[in-house]
C-alpha cells in the first residue's frame, strides 16, 4: 500500500448495513405506510366522499404479496462511528424505502440497486447505497403467517365463496388464472421469498465502485462455490482498510472477485461526481433536461417519478450537480419514503422523488398544489411544466453544443428510453463498438451519418442546422480516434472510463455557460460597508449584488431568465459566500474553481467586460479536464490493502449457501490499532473537523462558522432541508406544519419590502436601502414570485385539491356560495360585498363599487387567459393595480365556514394571527402604484368612460354643435368617437390603450350657438379604476379665444384622495414635489400671474430638467414626455411665458396672440430672404427651417387655433433639436423691437443666451412625438 495519506483522509464507508426480515417479531403491517393511507383516508374526510372505509387502513384490496411490511435494520457494523452517528431510523427507512417485499418462485427477483442521501440538522451529507435481492423465507410461521393472510384477502374479496378454494375457479382464461396465480401463495406449492438489503454508508458518492462491493458480495453468496475468505475479511477491509482517495488521486482496492478502481478531482477541477449522466439524457432527452435544469435554477418546486430507486436518485444528483457554481437551498429528498407523502404539502420549493408503482397513472396522483410543479415522469419520457416558464438564455445554441457532445458517444439527444434500462453497458459498447468499427473501415467518418441516428428526424435538422452554421463535425471523431487510438493501459473497465468522460464533457459545457454569464459578476456584489457582526444581524434587508446594473449589461433576450434568476435563494447564498471570503484561502472549493475560471475568460476576452453580448461562445477547456480524468485512470495513485483473513475463532464465518448472514460483530466492530492512514489517536474532534473540510470541498456543504451565519441570516422558510426521517408522531407533523407556518409569514414580509423598496425607488435610495431603479423586467419578475407565494399559501394544508390553482380554486368556491346567498336574498336585499368608494374626481364621475366578485368576473370575461393559474395571477395583478388586495383578501378569508370546509386545522390560512400578519403586509402595496395588469394584457378589451365637464358659470346647456373626442394612451388610441351634446359622456370598449396620455376634442361648429368652454375631461378604465383628468379651461369655438375648433389636452392620473382605513400613506409617487412654479402661480389663481424674469427662467429650467431626467430612467419606466412637453409647467408652458413677457397689447378688447407674432416675423424672414438680405449661410437654413415650420402649421386643415399652432411648433422645434436656433432669431428680428417693451426678456441679451444655453442640452435627446401632437403635419 502507498504511505502517506493526510490524517484528513477519512475511511471510504463508515457503516455495513443489512436490512431485512426480522423472523423473531414476525410479519408486522408498515406503519408508516399505513399511516400514510390514513392520512390519504381522512383527505376526504372533511370533502363529499365522507370516510373511507376502515378496510383501507388495512390495505385489504391489495393481495398479501402486494403488501408493504415492516423492514428492519438486521445488523449494522461497527456499533457507531463517533464523527458520523448512526441513524437507524433514517437508514432503514431509505435502505428499503417501500419496507419488505415478498415474491413466490413465479415473480422475478433480479438484485436492485440503488443510492440515497441523508442530509444531517447541519446542512451536511452522509451517501447510502443498497442492494436489494431475494431470499428464500426458511420460517414455517412466516409462511402459515402468509397463507393465512391469502384467506382472508379471499373471503374479503368474495364474500360467499361457491368453493373453499377461489383460486381454482377462475375462468380458465389463460390470460387470467396466470395473473391469479402471480398474485396468489399456497403453502404447499409455492416458495416464498422476501426481500434483503445489504448497504454501505459512505461519507462521499461513490456509486460506481459501491455497486461493484455490494454485487460482489452478494455473487459470494449466492455462486455454488464459497468465496476465497470469509465474507467478514471484504467487509472489514472495505470499513477500515480502504481510504478515501486524496483530492487530484485514484484509488484501487480488492473486492471479493475482482479490484475496483475510484478517482476524486483535484481542487482545481469540478467537484466530485460519480452519476452516470448519460442516463438522465436517455431517459429524458436534452430538450427535457434542459427544462428541467432551468426550473430548478428558478427555484421552483420538482417532483420527480419513477418505479426505479436509482433513476430518481441519478436525476436528482445530475441536475444539481450541472449548477455549478450554485447550489441547491431547499428540500432535497431525492427518495421520499411511501410514509411522508405529506411532505409534498411542504409550500416552499423543494427537489423531491416519488417512487412510483408502475401502474398508478399520472392523472391518480393527488399533489396538494401544480401552480408551480414541474412534475417529471422519468420513465416516461415526460415533463410538465409550470406557466410562464422563461428560457434559457441561448438555449438553441446551448441544446446544440449538449447535442454534439451526445452524438460523439453514439447517443441520440432526443433520448432513448429503452437504452437506459438501469444499465450503462448498452452506451458503453455502443460507442465502443461505433469507433472500432469506424476503424476497420466499417462505417462513414462522420458520427452523425452512424447506423443509430439515421432515421431520427431530429438528428437530420440538427444535421442541417450544424451545416448551416459550418461547425465541423469532423473534429468530433478525431476527438474520439484520439482517445481510442492512444491504447492507453487503462485500469478500470472501457465503459466507466466513458462514463466518467461523458459526465466532464457535458459538465464543464454546462458550467462554461455560468461562466458566460457571469464574468463580470464581481464588479456588481456590493460589499458591506459595516462590519460583519452588524452586516449579519441586518442580513435580509441588505442589498448585496447590484441587479439593476447588471441587467442592464445584459442582452435583451436573456433578461426574463436572468431576472428571475438573482432573486433566488441560490444566487443570494453564492454572492453571501463571495462576500464573506477575502482571500483564496477563505474560499469555498466551488468559488475557487468557479473565480478561476472566470478570470480565464476575463484574459481571454479582451473586450470591455461589461459589454455583454449575445454571442455564444462554446466550452473550451473539455479537453485539459479529460485528460487529468485519464491520467489517473491510466497510472493508480494509490492501492489499499488487500483482504486478509482475520482473528476469528474456529467455526465462525461459515454461512449457508444462498443466505446472507449476519457477520461476526466482534471482529468488525473496531478497526487496526495502527493504520498509517487513519491516525487513530487523533482526537475525534479534529477527525470531525477535517471530515467538514472535506466535506465543504467536495460536496461543497455549508458546513463551516460562515455558512451557517449565512443560512440563519437568509433562512426564508427554508429551515427544513430534508423530513425528520423517523419518528412520525402527528406532534411532529404539526411542528413540521408550524415551521412551515413561520417560513411563508416570513417569506411575505421579505418579498412585500424588497418590492416596495424597489418601487419607491429613488425616494427609498436617499433612505439607504439599496438600488435606484426598478425595470419593468425586474418588476414582473417580483409579482410573478409574490403570485407563486401566494400560492403556495393557498395551496398549504388543503383537504381537497381542485385544479391546478388553489387561489383561484378558493375564489370560484366564494363566488359560488356568494351567488347561493344572494339568490336567497329578497331582491330588496343590499348586496354586502359590493361597496363604493368615495368617489375619485370630485362628483364628476359615479364612483366604481369595489366588488371581489366583479374583479373576478372582468378577469373570466378575458379570453385570452386559458388556465386557472394564469386567471389567479390575473385576479392578484388586477387587485395590486387596483389597490385592494389585502382588502379582497381578507373578505374572501372572512367566510370562515368556507376556509374550514376547504383547509385542515394546521393550514396557514387558519392560523389567525398570521393570517392578519400576512394581510398587514399586503396592506404596504397601497403605498405604490402598480399598472402590473394595464401593463402586461395589452391586448384585451377594456371599457372605458369619457365624461366632458363643461364650464359651470356659462352652461353649456345651449351649446348645438356636436362634440367629438379621440383618446390616447402609451399602447394605442381610440379614433374619433362622437359624444352625445346633452349628456356630453360616453362609455365605449377598445383594445387596451396603456396608460392614458392625451385627448383631442373638438366640435363641428353646427348649429346657432356653436361656442363650448370646457373645463376639464375625465376618462376612466373601467376595470382598473384608474381615472385621469384633462383640464382644458377654455373656449372651444370660431372667434372666441384663439378661434380653435379643438385641441389637444394633456393628462394625469387622478389620485384617489379617499380617507380610507385602507390607505397608508398617501404620498402621490407619480407626481415629483410641487416645484417653485407650481407655488408662484398658486397664489393668484384667477388672474393670469405676471412672473418676473427670474421665475421665468426657472420654469424653463424645471419643464427642461424633467425631460432630462425622463431620458435617463430605463425606457421601460418612462413616464408620459407628451406631459413633460405640453402639460401643466411643461416646455411649452415655459416657453409661453418667456414670450408673454413684455408683450405689448395693443388695444383694450382685442387679443393679442404670441402666434400673432410669429406670423409677422414669418413674413419679414421671408421678405429678408427675397431681398438676399442675409448675414451668413447659418441664418440662411435657420430662417429656412422657421419659415418651412410656420407654414406647415398655418396649411394644416385642423382647426387647432393659434395656441394650438404655437404647442405644435415648440413641439416640432423639440423633435428637431431647433428651438435655441429659432429663440436667437427672433431676438435679433425688427418685429421684436416693435412687439415688444424695452424690459422684455427677450430683449435681454444676456438673458436670452442662458435660454438658449438651456434649450441646447434637449440636442442629446431623441424625442418622438405623440401621434396626436402632431396630426396632419407632414414634416
Amino acid at each position: 500500500m502507498t504511505t502517506g495519506f493526510s490524517s484528513n483522509s477519512c475511511r471510504f464507508a463508515d457503516y455495513f448495513v443489512i436490512c431485512g426480515l426480522d423472523t423473531e417479531s414476525g410479519l408486522e403491517p408498515d406503519e408508516l405506510s399505513a399511516l400514510c393511507q390514513y392520512i390519504e383516508a381522512t383527505k376526504f374526510r372533511d370533502g363529499a366522499r365522507g370516510l373511507a372505509s376502515a378496510d383501507e387502513g388495512e390495505n385489504f384490496e391489495q393481495s398479501p404479496l402486494r403488501r408493504t411490511f415492516k423492514s428492519k435494520v438486521l445488523a449494522h457494523y461497527p456499533e457507531n462511528v463517533e464523527w458520523s452517528p448512526f441513524d437507524q431510523d433514517a437508514v432503514g427507512m431509505l435502505c428499503m424505502p417501500k419496507g419488505l417485499a415478498f415474491r413466490t418462485q413465479a415473480d422475478t427477483r433480479e438484485p436492485q440497486f440503488h443510492s440515497f442521501i441523508i442530509t444531517r440538522e447541519d446542512g451536511s451529507r452522509t451517501y447510502g447505497f443498497a442492494l436489494t435481492f431475494y431470499e428464500e423465507v426458511t420460517s414455517k410461521q412466516i409462511c402459515s403467517a402468509m397463507q393465512t393472510l391469502y384467506h382472508m384477502h379471499n373471503r374479503h374479496l368474495h364474500p360467499h365463496p361457491l368453493n373453499p378454494h377461489p383460486q381454482h375457479t377462475l375462468l380458465p382464461t389463460p390470460s387470467i388464472s396466470r395473473l391469479q396465480r402471480f398474485n396468489s401463495y399456497d403453502i404447499s406449492r409455492d416458495t416464498l421469498y422476501v426481500s434483503k438489503c445489504i448497504c454501505l454508508i459512505a461519507p462521499m458518492a461513490f456509486p460506481q465502485a459501491c455497486r461493484k462491493v455490494l454485487q460482489q458480495l452478494h455473487q459470494a453468496v449466492s455462486s455454488p462455490q464459497p468465496p476465497p475468505l470469509p465474507l467478514e475479511s471484504y467487509v472489514y477491509n472495505i470499513l477500515y482498510e480502504v481510504p478515501l482517495p486524496p483530492a487530484g488521486r485514484s484509488l484501487k482496492f480488492s473486492g471479493v472477485y475482482g479490484p475496483v478502481v475510484c478517482q476524486r478531482p483535484s481542487t482545481a477541477e469540478l467537484p466530485l461526481f460519480d452519476f452516470p449522466i448519460s442516463q438522465v439524457f436517455e431517459l429524458l432527452g436534452v430538450e427535457n433536461v434542459l427544462q428541467l435544469f432551468t426550473c430548478a435554477l428558478l427555484e421552483i418546486q420538482i417532483l420527480l417519478y419513477s418505479q426505479h430507486y436509482q433513476r430518481l436518485m441519478t436525476v436528482a444528483e445530475s441536475i444539481t450537480a450541472l449548477m455549478f457554481p450554485f447550489q441547491w437551498q431547499h428540500v432535497y429528498v431525492p427518495i421520499l419514503p411511501a410514509s411522508l407523502l405529506h411532505f409534498l404539502d411542504a409550500p416552499v420549493p423543494y427537489l423531491m422523488g416519488l417512487h412510483s408503482n408502475g401502474e398508478g397513472d399520472r392523472t391518480k396522483l393527488e399533489l396538494p398544489q401544480e401552480a408551480n410543479l414541474c412534475f417529471v415522469d422519468i420513465d416516461n419520457h415526460f415533463i410538465e411544466l409550470p406557466e410562464d416558464l422563461p428560457l434559457f438564455p441561448n438555449k438553441l445554441e446551448f441544446i446544440q453544443e449538449i447535442s454534439e457532445v451526445l452524438l460523439a458517444f453514439g447517443m441520440s439527444p432526443e433520448g432513448n428510453p429503452l437504452h437506459s434500462q438501469g444499465q450503462a453497458k448498452h452506451w458503453g459498447f455502443r460507442s465502443t463498438d461505433m469507433v472500432t468499427d469506424r476503424r476497420n473501415g466499417n462505417l462513414a467518418s462522420s458520427p452523425l451519418n452512424s447506423y443509430l441516428l439515421r432515421e431520427n428526424e431530429t438528428i437530420a435538422r440538427l444535421q442541417a442546422l450544424v451545416k448551416r452554421t459550418g461547425v465541423s463535425l469532423e473534429k468530433l471523431d478525431v476527438r474520439e480516434d484520439a482517445s481510442s487510438n492512444k491504447d492507453l493501459k487503462v485500469q478500470c473497465d472501457e465503459e466507466e472510463l466513458k462514463m466518467h468522460q461523458l459526465n466532464i464533457q457535458v459538465r464543464e459545457v454546462f458550467a462554461n455557460r455560468f461562466t458566460q454569464m457571469f464574468a463580470d459578476y464581481e464588479v456588481f456584489v456590493i460589499q458591506p460597508s459595516q462590519d460583519k457582526e452588524s452586516w449579519f444581524s441586518n442580513r435580509d434587508q441588505m442589498q448585496n449584488f447590484d441587479k439593476a446594473s447588471f441587467l442592464s449589461d445584459q442582452p435583451e433576450p436573456y433578461l426574463p431568465f436572468l431576472s428571475r434568476f438573482l432573486e433566488t435563494q441560490m444566487f443570494a447564498s453564492f454572492i453571501d459566500s463571495k462576500i464573506l471570503c477575502h482571500d483564496d484561502e477563505d474560499k469555498e472549493h466551488t468559488l475557487r474553481v468557479f473565480d478561476s475560471r472566470v478570470d480565464k475568460i476575463r484574459m481571454l476576452n479582451v473586450r470591455t467586460p461589461t459589454l455583454r453580448t449575445s454571442m455564444y461562445q462554446t466550452c473550451t477547456n473539455i479537453d485539459e479536464a479529460e485528460k487529468a480524468i485519464e491520467m489517473r485512470v491510466v497510472k493508480i495513485d494509490h492501492t489499499a490493502l488487500h483482504p486478509h483473513l482475520l482473528d476469528m475463532k474456529i467455526g465462525q464465518g461459515r454461512y449457508e449457501h444462498g443466505f446472507f448472514p449476519r457477520l461476526q460483530s466482534d471482529v468488525l466492530s473496531t478497526g487496526p490499532v495502527s493504520n498509517k492512514w487513519a491516525k487513530r489517536s487523533a482526537p475525534a474532534q479534529w477527525r470531525r473537523k477535517d471530515r467538514q473540510k472535506q466535506h465543504a470541498e467536495h460536496l461543497y456543504l455549508d458546513n463551516d462558522q460562515r455558512e451557517k451565519y449565512i443560512q440563519e441570516a437568509r433562512n426564508l422558510g427554508t429551515t427544513i432541508r430534508q423530513p425528520k426521517l423517523s419518528n412520525l408522531s402527528p406532534s411532529v407533523i404539526a411542528q413540521t406544519n408550524w415551521k412551515f407556518v413561520e417560513g411563508l409569514l416570513k417569506e411575505c414580509r421579505n418579498k412585500t419590502k424588497r418590492m416596495l423598496v424597489e418601487k419607491m425607488g429613488r425616494e427609498a435610495v436617499e433612505l439607504g436601502h439599496g438600488e435606484v431603479s426598478i425595470t419593468g423586467v425586474e418588476e414582473n419578475t417580483l409579482i410573478a414570485s409574490l403570485c407563486d407565494l401566494l400560492e403556495r399559501i393557498w395551496s398549504h394544508g388543503l383537504q381537497v385539491k381542485q385544479g391546478k390553482s388553489a387561489l383561484w380554486s378558493h375564489l370560484l368556491h366564494y363566488q359560488e356560495t356568494i351567488a347561493t346567498s344572494l339568490s336567497l336574498l329578497p331582491t330588496s336585499g343590499l348586496i354586502h360585498d359590493i361597496e363604493r368608494r368615495k368617489s375619485d374626481a370630485g362628483a364628476a364621475l359615479a364612483p366604481l363599487k369595489v366588488s371581489l366578485i366583479r374583479d373576478m368576473r372582468h378577469i373570466q370575461n378575458i379570453g385570452e387567459i386559458k388556465t386557472d393559474v394564469g386567471k389567479a395571477r390575473a385576479w392578484v395583478r388586477l387587485s395590486m393595480e387596483k389597490k385592494l388586495l389585502s382588502r379582497h383578501l381578507k373578505k374572501l378569508l372572512s367566510d370562515h365556514e368556507l376556509t374550514k370546509k376547504l383547509y385542515k386545522r394546521y393550514a396557514f390560512l387558519r392560523c389567525d394571527d398570521e393570517k392578519e400578519q400576512f394581510l398587514y403586509h399586503l396592506l404596504s402595496f397601497n403605498a405604490v402604484d402598480y399598472f402590473c395588469f394595464t401593463n402586461v394584457f395589452t391586448t384585451i378589451m377594456i371599457p372605458y368612460h369619457v365624461l366632458v365637464i363643461p364650464s359651470k358659470k356659462l352652461g353649456g346647456s345651449m351649446f348645438t354643435a356636436n362634440p367629438w373626442v379621440c383618446v390616447s394612451g402609451e399602447l394605442a388610441e381610440t379614433g374619433v368617437l362622437q359624444v352625445p351634446k346633452h349628456t356630453q359622456e360616453i362609455t365605449f370598449e377598445c383594445q387596451n390603450l396603456g396608460k392614458l396620455t392625451t385627448v383631442q376634442m373638438g366640435h363641428d361648429n353646427s348649429g346657432l350657438y356653436a361656442k363650448w368652454l370646457v373645463e376639464y375631461v375625465m376618462v376612466r378604465n373601467e376595470i382598473t379604476g384608474h381615472a385621469y383628468k384633462f383640464p382644458c379651461g377654455r373656449w372651444l369655438g370660431k372667434g372666441v379665444d384663439d378661434g380653435s375648433l379643438e385641441r389637444v389636452l394633456v393628462g394625469e392620473l387622478v389620485t384617489p384622495n379617499s380617507e380610507n382605513e385602507d390607505r397608508m400613506c398617501r404620498t402621490p409617487p407619480m407626481q415629483q414635489s410641487p416645484g417653485m412654479m407650481r407655488r408662484f402661480v398658486t397664489i393668484s389663481p384667477n388672474s393670469k400671474p405676471k412672473l418676473n424674469t427670474g421665475q421665468i427662467q426657472e420654469g424653463v429650467g424645471e419643464s427642461i430638467n424633467g425631460i432630462v431626467k425622463h431620458f435617463h430612467k430605463p425606457e421601460k419606466e418612462r413616464g408620459s414626455l407628451t406631459l413633460l412637453l405640453c402639460g401643466e409647467y411643461g416646455l411649452v408652458w415655459a416657453l409661453e411665458q418667456v414670450f408673454q413677457h413684455g408683450f405689448k397689447s395693443p388695444r383694450l378688447f382685442k387679443n393679442v396672440f404670441i402666434w400673432d407674432f410669429l406670423e409677422k416675423s414669418q413674413v419679414y424672414f421671408e421678405s429678408a430672404e427675397q431681398r438676399e438680405v442675409t448675414p451668413d449661410e447659418n441664418w440662411q437654413t435657420r430662417v429656412h427651417h422657421f419659415c418651412r415650420f410656420m407654414r406647415a402649421i398655418n396649411s394644416t386643415s385642423r382647426n387647432i387655433g393659434k395656441d394650438g399652432k404655437f404647442q405644435m411648433l415648440v413641439c416640432l422645434g423639440a423633435r428637431d433639436h431647433l428651438l435655441h436656433h429659432w429663440i436667437a432669431l427672433l431676438a435679433d428680428c425688427p418685429i421684436t423691437v416693435q412687439m415688444y417693451e424695452d424690459t422684455a426678456l427677450i430683449k435681454d441679451r444676456s438673458l436670452v443666451n442662458s435660454l438658449i444655453r438651456v434649450l441646447q442640452t434637449l440636442q442629446e435627446f431623441n424625442i418622438t412625438l405623440e401621434a396626436s401632437l402632431v396630426k396632419g403635419i407632414g414634416i
